[in-house]
C-alpha cells in the first residue's frame, strides 16, 4: 500500500511539473528608430548596449533585451560609437563626434564626461585598452582640413578621472605592449607601461618613412626598435596589431607593394617573418584567429579579382611559417573561409577552391569550393561528411549572414551551419541547416532551408529562425537532433518578420537570445529587438547523471588524440537529458591528460638557424650556427650543440616512453661561422648572340620584398630577353613561346613588375621580378608610331593603358584588373597617361590624352581630361605639341597665335592651366626650345633656348613662381646641345650643391665661333655660382699646366651633352658627398679624349685627380666600393677603391681585353656586386663582377642609429662645409662610414642624421620676385621702367597672389572668389600653421614634420629652397627644407632631361628622345633607350635615378612616362 501510495505521489508530482512546464520561449518585442548597429553583451551578464544608427542614441537593457532605456549621462543623437573593453567587463568608452566623450566602469549604469582637445580618429581603432590594467587607456585623435591632419595620442592611467595628457603628436597608431592578457614582457614595469607606437619619419610625412617607437615613460624618452636582421631599424611600418602572445608591425618599401611582418614575443626582440616563399602584399594577407602557441595568416596566392590564398601556420615565435592548406577561398575584402572551432584545441574548418587552375586563368570564372576539416592544427585535412559517404560543403566567413562565429560556440562539440551535400558548394539560397555535435566530426541534416542559428545553455538549447521573411522560430533540445516549431502570432508578433541577426550571451551560457529584425518594405520598413527566454521548458536542472565526458579530438578508433602533448576533455549534457545546465557564466573548462611525445610536439630550433625544408619534411641549417658560449675556443674542432630540434613552448607532453628529439647532437665548430672570406673578387662571364644589347634593366628588390636576389632583364638585337637573378651571374632565357620580344616595359612605380611586349597580342608579365611569367592578352597588336604602348598607374599597380595600333589608328584601352579587361578610352591618339597625384583631389582616375581633331593624324593635337575612362572628357587645350608631369606640375606646350613661337601653360589641380609669363627682363624673340628642368623646390625650372643653332645651342635658365605661371631669371649662357640636354647636375643626397657648364663666349658663338665652356658650381642652391677651384698637382703626375687666377686656372667637367650615356652622372645619392667626373684643368673646358678623371669627397668643396684619362665609374656598397674601368679602349683591367677614391687597387677580371660599353650596379648603390656590358670576338659580353669575396668587405658594418660616433660605431656624423657655413638655415649632420672600417654598408641607410643646428637668415638665403632684379650690393630692385606684379592681373590666371614688397614677397593672398579654395590649402588645420607664409601650394603632403617643427622663417622674400611656392633655388639644384627630393623627405630624384623644343620650321612629326633618356631601372643599351631594335615600337617609361640607379641625374624626361621631346618637332630621331 505504501508502495503504490508513492507512486501516486510521483505521478501527482509529475503532472504538477509538466503543467509548469513552457510549450515555447517567451518574447518581448522593442521599436527602434533605424537599424540597431553595434549590438554587445558585457561579458558574464546579461548587460547589453546598442546604439541606434539613425539618432546616434545608445541604449541599455539589464535584463537580455527585455526592456530598453537610453544610457544615462551620455547626451542623445551624440555617439559615435560605443568601444567595449576587451578584456574587462566594466569597462566601456561612448565617444562622441568631436571632443567630449564617456565612460563607463559599471556596465553601462553610470558614465562619466571627458574632453580630449581633437576628434576621434576614424582611419583606424581610435581607443587602445591595457591588457590587464583597465584603467590604462590611450584614445587616437585626428585633427583634419582637407587632406591633412594631425594625429596625437593622449594617454590616462587612472581611467580618465582626471584629464588625459598627450602622449606625443605625430602618432599614426599606438598600442600597449600588453595589449592582450596573454602577452608580456617578462618585466611587470614594461607590462604596466611599455607603448609601441607608429609616428611619421624624422624628416618626411610619406608612409614609406613612418617608424615604430617604443617608450615605457610615456615618451619622455623613446627608442627605436632594431627589428632588422643586420640590427639596424625599419622605416615604412604601416601597421601594427596584437594577437594572443605576439605583436605584429607590417613595413612596406617604396617600388613594391610586398609588406615584411615582424614579430615579437617580449617587445623586445623582433624577427622578421618567413613565410615559405609566399609573398606578403598590402591588401592581400589576413591574420587570423590564432591559438596560444602559434599565428596563422592567409596569405593571397592569386590575382585580386580572383581571390584565393595560402594558409600558413607559424612556429611558436611567430617568425617561421608552415604550409597549411593551398588554395583557401577568399574574397575581395581579405576575408577567409577559415575557422577555428571555439574552445577546443586543434580543430580548424577551411573552404578551397577544387578548380583553382581555371580560376586563375579565368578571372570571371564560377569557384568549385570544397569544405574541409583539420583534427591536428593543420597537418591533415579530410572531408565532412553527412552519413558515410555524402561530402557536405558549408558557406563560411566569405558568405556570413549573422554576427559573430559561423559554426561554432563555446558549447563543447556543437556546430552548425548552413551549405549542401555533393561535390561542391552551391548557393547559400538553395542550401540547408546542417548541425555536428562531435565537433565536426560527422554531420546531420538539421531543417531545410538556410536558418540564422544560436546554441546557448552549453549546447542544451539551439535556436534557428529561417533566413528570410518568416512567421515561425525554431529550437531544438537534443543537440539538434529534433525541432519544434512555434507561430510568432502565438508569441505575440504580428506580421511575418525579417531576420538580421541571432545572438546570445558570448558564453553561451545562457537561456535568453537576442534577435535582430525588420518588419515591412520600403516606406513602411520598420526596425525591432526581440528578447527569446527558453527558461522553462524544461523543469529540471541536470544532475551529474545527465553528463557525459566528451573527448574533442578522437582517431579512427574512438581513442582521443593529443594537441600540444594533452588530450581535450569535457563534461557535457548528455543529448537526451531533459533538463537544462541552467550555470549561467560558467565557461566549460576542459581536462588535459598529458601523452607521451611525439614528433608533431617539437619545432625547429630558430634561434640556431634551423629552417623547416617541406621536401625532406624535417628540421635543416639555415645559416651559421650559434656557439655555445666557451666552446669552439683554442682550437677545439667539435662541440655539443643543439640538434635543430626544441620542445614547442606550453606543450606538456611526457618525455619519459616518448621521442625526444631535442636532445644535444655533437657538432662542427666550422658550422658557427658563415662562409670565409675568399679575399679574391670573383667574375663570371657570359656570351651572348647578337650586335646590340638594345635594353637592360635591374627589378631591384626593396626592403620589404623577401630573398636576396638582385634581378636584371635585358633584351638584345635578337628579340630575345634573358633574366639573371644573381646579378648577371646566370642567365637564362624568358620562354616566350617563339615570339619575338619587341619592347621591355618594367613598371614606372613598382620594381617587381616587368611587362614584355610581343608584335602580338600576346603580353607576358611578371608581378615577382621575374620569378615567374604570365600572360594576357592586349585589345590590339601594339603601336609602331614610336608611341609608348604601356603607361602605369601609381598606386593601382593592376590599372594600364594600352596604346595599340589597328590600321593607320593609334587607340588607347584602360584596364583596370592587371590585363583581363580592356576599355576603350580614344582613338587616333598620341599620348594617354595617368595624372595621379596624392595630392591632386579627386585624381585617381584622372587621365589626360593627345587626340588629333577629328581623328585626322595629319591634323593638330588636343589635349583631353577625363576622371571616368572617358565617358564623358573635357578639351583642356587645342593646338598641343606636347604635355609633361613632374612633381606638382603639368606643363602644356601649346603654339602661339603666330605659329613661329611655344607658349607654356601650367596647371597643379589637373584642372585649370595659367599662362606662363616670362620676366620682362629677359628677352628672346621667338621661343623655339625649352628644357625642363628640376621642379623639386615646388617651381618650375626651364631651360629656355636662347641660341638654337646647331652645334651652338645655350640659353637660360628660368624659375617659375608656385603655380607656375611667372617666372625669374636664375642664370644665363647655360650650355644644352641638339636633343636638349642641358649641362646642369645637382649633387645627389646632399643638399644646395650643383655643377652647370656655361658659354664663356657667348658674343662670339652667336657669330659662329665654336662654344668655349667653363664650369660652374653652386653650394647655395643656386644663389651664388663660382668656378671650381684648381685641384692640387697629382702627387706622382704631371702637375697642371695652367696658373694664374681662379678666372684662367680651374677644373672643367664634362657634362650630359657630351656623355655617351647621359644617366652617367657625377654622384649617387647613397654615396653621400662622392662626385666622380671627366675633365681638365684650365682656362676652359677641353676634348673629352684629353680628359682626367677627378672625385672629391667633401661635397664639391675640393677635387682632387684620382687616375689619368677617362674613365667610367660605379658606386658600390653606398660608395664604400669605387669601380673604374677605361673608357672608349679595350681593357681586362679595372681600378677600384675602397676608401672613397683616396686609393686604388688594379685587378684583372678577364684574360681577354675587351671593349666595355658599360658598367652598371642595382639602383640603389648599395650592392657589392657590378655587371660589365661589353663585346668580345664579336659575341655580347657580360662580366659579373663580385667584390663580396673581399675580407674587408665581408663583415657588416654597425651603425648604432641612436649614438652614432659610438665607440664600436663604424660610422661617424659628417656635416657638409659650405662655404657660408649654413644651408637653408640650417646645419645638416649626416651618416658616413669610417674609412678605415673593414666592413660592408649592406641595406641602405638613412643618410641625414639630424639638423645639427637651424641658423639666423642671411640675405643670402632670399632671390628676386619677379620684375625685380639683383643689384651687385645683393639688393633686389625694379626693372627700370617696370611695375611691381599686379594682383589682378595674377588673379586671372591663378588663385592666388603673393606680396610685392621684398620683405613680403613669400605672403599669398587669396584672389576674389577664390577665398575658400585658398583657405582649404592655405588654413590653419590639422598640420598646424601649415606653412602659409612659405608653401603656397598645396606641398605639405610633401614636408616633414621637422620643418614644420623647425622653420624660423619670417614673412619675407623668395626664400632659396624652402620649397614655397615662389622659392627655391635659383637652379633648381639642390635640396631644400621642403624639398619633396630632399634626403630627409627621401622622394626619388627625379632625372629628368625632357625637351621642350620648337624649331621655327614646326614641321608636323614629333621626334622624341627614346635613344637617350633615362629610365627607371636602367640603361638601354647601345643604341638606347631601348627601342632601337623593337622595329618602331613604343618609347620607354621614364622617371627617376632614385628608382634607378642608372640615371644619376638632376633631368627628368619632361613626360617622366614618355622620352618624348615637350615641344620639338621633328622627323630625325634623336
Amino acid at each position: 500500500m505504501r508502495q503504490l501510495l508513492g507512486i501516486l505521489l510521483l505521478l501527482v508530482a509529475s503532472l504538477v511539473l509538466a503543467k509548469d512546464r513552457k510549450a515555447a520561449p517567451t518574447v518581448e518585442e522593442t521599436k527602434f528608430e533605424s537599424i540597431p548597429t553595434n549590438l554587445f553583451y558585457f561579458e558574464d551578464s546579461d548587460v547589453v548596449l546598442v546604439t541606434d544608427s539613425s539618432s546616434k542614441t545608445t541604449y541599455r537593457s539589464e535584463d537580455a533585451g527585455t526592456i530598453w532605456k537610453p544610457l544615462s549621462g551620455v547626451d542623445r543623437g551624440a555617439v559615435l560609437e560605443v568601444v567595449k573593453h576587451p578584456y574587462n567587463n566594466q569597462y566601456a568608452v561612448a565617444l562622441g563626434f568631436h571632443k567630449v566623450h564617456w565612460i563607463t566602469k559599471d556596465q553601462g549604469k553610470t558614465w562619466t564626461e571627458f574632453s580630449v582637445p581633437e576628434p576621434p580618429t576614424l582611419s583606424r581603432a581610435p581607443v587602445a585598452f591595457h591588457g590587464t590594467d583597465p584603467d590604462r587607456m590611450m584614445l587616437l585623435t585626428a585633427a583634419c582640413l582637407g587632406f591633412d591632419c594631425k594625429e596625437s595620442v593622449y594617454y590616462t592611467t587612472n581611467g580618465f578621472k582626471s584629464d588625459p595628457k598627450l602622449l606625443r603628436d605625430d602618432a599614426v597608431a599606438c598600442l600597449w605592449a600588453k595589449s592582450t592578457e596573454m602577452f608580456t614582457t617578462g618585466d611587470r614595469e614594461l607590462d604596466d607601461a611599455q607603448i609601441l607606437c607608429i609616428v611619421r619619419g624624422k624628416f618626411s610625412a610619406f608612409t614609406s618613412e613612418f617608424r615604430l617607437l617604443a617608450s615605457s615613460d610615456f615618451f619622455k624618452t623613446e627608442v627605436e626598435p632594431e627589428m632588422a636582421e643586420d640590427g639596424r631599424t625599419v622605416s615604412g611600418v604601416m601597421n601594427l596589431a596584437a594577437v594572443k602572445s605576439y605583436i605584429v608591425a607590417a613595413a612596406k618599401s617604396e617600388g613594391t607593394t610586398e609588406l615584411a611582418m615582424y614579430v615579437t614575443d617580449d617587445a623586445q626582440n623582433w624577427h622578421r617573418a618567413e613565410f615559405s616563399g609566399h609573398k606578403l602584399e598590402e591588401d592581400a594577407y589576413t591574420l587570423l584567429e590564432s591559438t596560444n602557441y602559434s599565428m596563422q595568416v592567409d596569405v593571397l596566392t592569386s590575382k585580386p579579382l580572383s581571390p584565393m590564398g595560402v594558409l600558413l601556420t607559424s612556429n611558436s615565435n611567430g617568425t617561421f611559417f608552415r604550409k597549411n592548406i593551398e588554395h583557401t577561398n577568399r574574397n575581395l575584402r581579405g576575408y577567409v573561409d577559415f575557422e577555428k572551432i571555439q574552445n577546443i584545441q586543434g580543430i580548424v574548418m577551411v573552404n578551397t577552391v577544387d578548380n583553382w587552375e581555371e580560376v586563375e586563368r579565368k578571372w570571371m570564372a564560377d569557384k568549385q569550393i570544397n569544405t574541409q576539416i583539420s583534427f591536428d592544427d593543420g597537418r591533415t585535412w579530410q572531408p565532412m561528411t553527412v552519413g558515410k559517404d555524402k561530402e557536405l560543403h558549408l558557406h563560411s566567413v566569405t558568405d556570413q549572414r549573422n554576427m559573430g562565429r559561423i559554426f561554432s560556440s563555446p558549447a563543447p562539440g556543437i556546430v552548425m551551419g548552413v551549405g549542401n551535400t555533393g561535390k561542391f558548394l552551391g548557393s547559400y539560397d538553395e542550401g540547408d541547416t546542417y548541425v555536428s555535435d562531435d565537433a565536426g566530426l560527422t554531420w546531420t541534416r538539421a531543417l531545410r532551408r538556410p536558418h540564422l542559428y544560436e546554441i546557448g545553455d552549453q549546447g542544451a538549447v539551439l535556436v534557428a529562425i529561417e533566413d528570410e521573411e518568416t512567421d515561425s522560430i525554431k529550437w531544438s533540445l537534443n543537440h539538434g537532433k529534433d525541432w519544434q516549431t512555434a507561430d510568432l502570432k502565438v508569441l505575440g508578433i504580428d506580421g511575418k518578420i525579417k531576420p538580421i541577426a541571432l545572438t546570445t550571451t558570448p558564453d553561451s551560457t545562457s537561456l535568453k537570445f537576442i534577435l535582430t529584425a525588420t518588419k515591412g518594405k520600403g516606406s513602411r520598413l520598420e526596425h525591432y529587438i526581440y528578447a527569446l527566454d527558453f527558461e522553462g521548458l524544461h523543469e529540471d536542472k541536470c544532475k551529474k547523471r545527465d553528463f557525459e565526458e566528451w573527448y574533442a579530438r578522437v582517431d579512427a578508433d574512438g581513442e582521443p588524440t593529443c594537441i600540444m602533448g594533452h588530450t581535450q576533455m569535457f563534461r557535457r549534457r548528455k543529448a537526451d537529458s531533459e533538463c537544462f545546465v541552467d550555470e549561467e557564466f560558467k565557461d566549460p573548462e576542459p581536462v588535459m591528460e598529458n601523452c607521451k611525445c611525439t614528433e608533431a610536439d617539437f619545432e625547429c630550433d630558430y634561434e640556431q638557424n634551423f629552417r623547416w625544408d617541406a621536401e625532406s619534411k624535417k628540421c635543416v641549417v639555415g645559416g651559421a650556427l650559434r656557439v655555445p658560449a666557451g666552446k669552439c675556443e683554442d682550437g677545439s674542432e667539435k662541440y655539443m650543440g643543439t640538434s635543430g630540434y626544441k620542445l614547442i613552448p606550453g606543450n606538456t607532453c611526457t618525455r619519459r616512453g616518448g621521442k625526444e628529439l631535442d636532445e644535444p647532437i655533437e657538432r662542427d665548430c666550422k658550422d658557427t661561422g658563415g662562409p670565409p672570406a675568399t679575399g679574391k673578387i670573383s667574375s663570371e662571364l657570359t656570351t651572348f648572340k647578337g650586335e646590340r644589347f638594345l635594353e637592360y634593366y635591374y627589378l631591384e628588390r626593396a626592403d620589404s620584398n623577401e630573398g636576396d636576389d638582385e634581378t636584371v632583364i635585358m633584351r638584345t638585337d635578337r628579340r630575345e630577353a634573358w633574366l639573371s637573378r644573381d646579378h648577371g651571374k646566370t642567365w637564362a632565357g624568358i620562354d616566350t613561346d617563339g615570339k619575338d620580344v619587341v619592347a621591355i616595359y618594367p613598371h614606372q612605380y613598382l620594381n617587381d613588375a616587368v611587362y614584355l611586349v610581343t608584335p602580338t597580342k600576346t603580353v607576358y608579365y611578371s608581378q615577382n621580378r621575374g620569378k615567374t611569367f604570365n600572360t594576357f592578352d592586349a585589345p590590339e597588336k601594339p603601336n609602331q608610331d614610336r608611341v609608348q604602348i604601356l603607361q602605369f598607374h601609381p598606386t593601382e599597380k593592376n590599372w594600364l593603358i594600352w596604346t595599340g595600333g589597328k590600321g593607320d589608328q593609334t587607340i588607347a584601352h584602360v584596364s583596370t584588373k592587371g590585363g583581363d579587361d580592356w576599355q576603350t578610352l580614344l582613338r587616333s591618339v598620341r599620348k594617354c597617361q595617368f595624372v595621379y597625384r596624392e595630392d591632386r583631389a579627386g585624381s585617381d582616375q584622372l587621365i589626360y590624352c593627345e587626340q588629333y581633331e577629328n581623328e585626322d593624324p595629319d591634323a593638330p593635337l588636343s589635349l583631353l581630361s577625363s576622371d571616368d575612362f572617358f565617358e564623358h572628357s573635357k578639351e583642356l587645350k587645342r593646338d598641343v605639341i606636347n604635355f609633361a608631369t613632374m612633381a606638382e606640375y603639368i606643363v602644356v606646350a601649346v603654339r602661339d597665335a603666330d605659329q613661329q613661337s611655344l607658349k607654356v601653360d601650367t596647371s597643379i589641380d589637373g584642372k585649370v592651366f595659367a599662362d606662363a609669363q616670362f620676366p620682362s627682363n629677359f628677352k628672346v624673340a621667338h621661343q623655339q626650345a625649352y628644357t625642363v628642368l628640376d621642379s623639386s623646390t615646388h617651381a618650375v625650372f626651364l631651360h629656355v633656348t636662347v641660341n638654337p643653332r646647331e652645334d651652338s645651342e645655350y640659353g637660360s635658365i628660368v624659375k617659375s613662381n608656385s603655380n607656375g605661371t611667372s617666372y625669374v631669371l636664375s642664370v644665363g649662357e647655360v650650355n644644352r646641345n641638339g636633343p636638349g640636354y642641358v649641362d646642369f647636375e645637382k649633387m645627389q643626397g646632399l643638399e644646395g650643391v650643383a655643377i652647370i657648364n656655361r658659354v664663356a663666349n657667348a658674343k662670339e658663338t652667336d657669330g659662329g665661333s665654336a662654344k668655349k665652356l667653363k664650369t660652374y658650381t653652386t653650394h647655395n642652391d643656386g644663389a651664388d655660382w663660382e668656378l671650381i677651384p684648381r685641384p692640387v698637382d697629382p702627387p706622382n703626375g704631371k702637375p697642371f699646366g695652367c696658373t694664374g687666377d681662379i678666372s684662367r686656372c680651374s677644373l672643367h667637367l664634362h657634362g650630359y651633352t657630351e656623355r655617351k650615356d647621359p644617366r652617367d652622372t657625377f654622384s649617387s645619392p647613397s654615396a653621400v658627398g662622392l662626385m666622380i667626373g671627366t675633365g681638365n684643368v684650365g682656362e676652359f673646358l677641353g676634348y673629352k679624349k684629353d680628359a682626367d678623371t677627378f672625385a672629391t669627397r667633401d661635397g664639391g668643396m675640393t677635387w682632387t685627380m684620382v687616375l689619368e684619362g677617362t674613365w667610367m665609374w660605379e658606386f658600390g656598397d653606398q660608395g664604400s666600393i669605387l669601380v673604374m674601368v677605361k673608357e672608349g679602349e679595350p681593357t681586362n683591367k679595372l681600378m677600384y677603391s675602397l676608401n672613397e677614391g683616396l686609393d686604388w687597387t688594379l685587378h684583372t677580371f678577364a684574360e681577354t681585353p675587351l671593349l666595355i660599353e658599360d658598367i652598371t650596379t642595382v639602383p640603389s648603390d648599395t650592392s657589392r656586386k657590378f655587371l660589365l656590358w661589353g663585346k668580345l670576338h664579336g659575341d655580347l659580353t657580360t662580366i659579373a663582377l663580385d667584390f663580396s669575396g673581399l675580407a674587408e668587405r665581408s663583415v657588416p658594418c654597425h651603425l648604432d642609429e641612436h649614438d652614432p660616433p659610438s665607440v664600436d660605431s663604424d660610422y661617424y656624423l659628417w656635416e657638409p662645409k659650405h662655404p657660408l657655413s649654413c644651408l637653408f638655415g640650417h646645419i645638416a649632420q649626416y651618416h658616413r662610414k669610417k674609412l678605415e672600417s673593414a666592413c660592408y654598408n649592406g641595406r641602405e641607410i638613412q643618410h641625414l642624421h639630424r639638423i645639427a643646428q637651424n641658423c639666423t637668415c642671411s640675405r643670402r638665403d632670399f632671390e628676386c620676385d619677379y620684375n625685380y632684379e639683383r643689384q651687385p650690393d645683393g639688393s633686389c630692385s625694379l626693372v627700370p621702367g617696370l611695375s611691381p606684379p599686379d594682383p589682378a592681373a595674377v588673379c586671372e590666371k591663378g588663385r592666388w597672389w603673393r606680396g610685392q614688397e621684398l620683405d613680403f614677397t613669400s605672403r599669398t593672398r587669396p584672389c576674389p572668389g577664390k577665398e575658400e579654395e585658398y583657405y582649404e590649402r592655405h588654413g590653419i588645420g590639422g598640420w598646424g600653421l601649415f606653412f602659409a607664409i612659405v608653401v603656397p601650394v598645396g606641398a605639405a603632403a610633401a614636408v616633414g614634420w621637422w620643418v614644420w617643427r623647425n622653420w624660423e622663417g619670417k614673412f619675407g622674400s623668395i626664400r632659396l629652397g624652402s620649397g614655397g611656392g615662389e622659392s627655391g633655388g635659383a637652379l633648381g639644384g639642390g635640396y631644400g627644407a621642403f624639398d619633396r627630393e630632399a634626403p630627409w623627405v627621401r622622394w626619388p630624384v627625379v632625372v629628368v632631361s625632357g625637351v621642350v623644343a620648337v624649331l621655327a620650321a614646326l614641321p608636323m612629326v614629333v621626334g622624341s628622345l627614346w635613344r637617350t633618356v633615362s629610365t627607371r631601372f636602367g640603361r638601354g643599351g647601345g643604341s638606347g633607350g631601348g627601342v632601337g631594335g623593337a622595329g618602331g615600337y613604343g618609347a620607354r617609361p621614364f622617371t627617376s635615378r632614385g628608382r634607378f640607379q642608372r640615371g644619376r641625374g638632376d633631368y627628368a624626361v619632361v613626360d617622366p612616362d614618355e622620352g618624348e621631346l615637350l615641344g620639338e618637332e621633328s622627323d630625325e630621331e634623336v
